[in-house]
């Protein structure tokens, strides 16, 4: 039986291997974290603390403004040192707030509640708005709000997207290997949250010990189902997987929900369920630390806040050949210039590549009008035109190729026998002009 897909995609090298075996562990404690006020797509956080001001484990440090936006909480205990500027993954300057660790690990008040799946609908929706829980993917969409579907968008299935098709990552990899009936509950909450009888956990076939283990987890759960996916990238795009798992496409321009269909990551199923079970807000999450730059390649529970500098430095520094850092995977992931950058909610993996694995950006060439771009692409655009506006700096030309309908998954940048930075371009046509 032929196994759940798309059309398009590329099949680049997973590179899992160097982390896949490694089990989660918690990383070393910290002298400080510096805590984003900006973790999410939406309006940014309302500074919620003072300089000199003492904060709990979970207590709120930025405050939301605005329906799209996220509360952010103190991953540790301690004293608000500084209110500074640090660097995000993206290259923007971001406020932060800076809180030296005094060690005690003391957790403000949570609410626990054994019962979580009599609470109401909007009770459990607003457990999860409290715990500032967004999407842990990489797009970081505040949960609340994808669970918030209007009425005349019902959805009837909810997909749990444990495809983890970047390669080098594995933290949903392990999460599901190590924590499957807790990815289970937590979809259970998102069904129970959006009234709907059908759950699917899509998984890449090149995972065969997490499919095992979350088919033994699903056993005697009605209306939930594991489903096996073609080993293809980008299988875990949105979009794609709604395609492969249940034959359903997203309009151009559209959203999931408009076909009946909410999508979540595996690290934000479990997030739900700390919320709803404990009261726990998501001040920490599963980050692969690994390339063939770093010296010790692991999967680490850390704390929202760590320095890249501190992970580096946990898993044994770089290798002497360590040319360029990554925060996400290689494919969709941006490449960092400084190691201040802190670990956020959407931060899945911390990739350390060698000097023969970077192709460097003068090295690219004119467009040769082969049409690999073309025939790859996911979403069925026009790759290699995109770049060529862009570079020319026809931004609004662009639009009239569909620019937003690309989701930057990177695949015409991989194949390009130019070496163009055809996602790059796409990337600086998208900030010129608006939707």
């Amino acid at each position: 039986m032929s196994l759940a897909t798309f059309i398009g995609g590329i099949h680049p090298p997973d590179k899992k291997e160097l982390s896949k075996d490694k089990a989660i562990s918690p990383a070393k404690p910290l002298k400080k974290v510096v805590i984003p006020l900006s973790q999410h797509i939406g309006a940014p956080c309302k500074l919620g603390v003072t300089i000199g001001q003492n904060v709990k484990k979970g207590e709120i440090v930025g405050i939301p403004e605005g329906f799209v936006s996220a509360p952010v909480h103190s991953s540790v205990s301690g004293k608000v040192v500084a209110i500074s500027e640090f660097p995000m993954p993206t290259g923007k300057m971001t406020t932060c707030v800076v809180i030296e660790n005094d060690g005690s690990e003391e957790w403000t008040l949570l609410k626990d509640n054994p019962d979580y799946l009599k609470l109401t609908s909007e009770q459990l929706k607003e457990k999860v708005k409290e715990a500032g829980i967004v999407g842990m993917g990489g797009a970081s969409f505040p949960t609340h709000v994808k669970l918030s579907p209007p009425k005349e968008k019902p959805i009837d299935v909810v997909i749990l997207n444990g495809a983890e098709c970047e390669p080098y990552l594995t933290a949903d990899y392990r999460l599901m290997i190590e924590r499957p009936g807790d990815v289970v509950e937590g979809l259970k909450i998102l069904m129970k949250i959006l009234s709907v009888g059908k759950g699917i956990i899509g998984i890449e076939n090149n995972k065969p010990d997490a499919i095992k283990a979350m088919e033994l987890a699903v056993s005697g759960e009605p209306g939930i189902k594991v489903c096996a996916l073609e080993v293809k990238y980008p299988q875990g795009a949105e979009k794609m997987l709604i395609k492969a798992a249940v034959d359903r496409e997203v309009p151009a321009r559209g959203l999931p929900m408009d076909i009946g269909v909410v999508v979540q990551n595996i690290g934000t199923a479990i997030a739900v369920y700390e919320a709803a079970r404990y009261g726990k807000p998501l001040i920490e999450r599963v980050v692969t630390v690994t390339g063939e730059g770093i010296n010790e390649p692991k999967n680490l529970m850390v704390k929202v806040g760590t320095l890249v500098s501190d992970l580096i430095d946990e898993c044994g520094g770089f290798k002497s050949d360590a040319a360029k850092v990554i925060s996400g995977g290689p494919m969709m992931g941006f490449s960092i210039y400084s190691l201040d950058v802190p670990v956020t909610k959407g931060t899945s993996g911390i990739l350390v590549l060698p000097e023969e694995g970077v192709v460097h950006a003068e090295d690219f060439g004119p467009c040769i009008r082969c049409g690999r771009c073309i025939d790859i692409c996911p979403m069925k655009l026009m790759p290699s035109m995109l770049s060529i506006l862009s570079e020319k700096g026809f931004y609004e030309e662009a639009k009239e190729y569909d620019l937003f309908d690309c989701f930057e998954c990177g695949s015409c940048t991989y194949v390009c026998p130019s070496k163009r930075p055809i996602v790059q371009f796409v990337r600086l046509a998208k900030s010129q002009v608006k939707p």
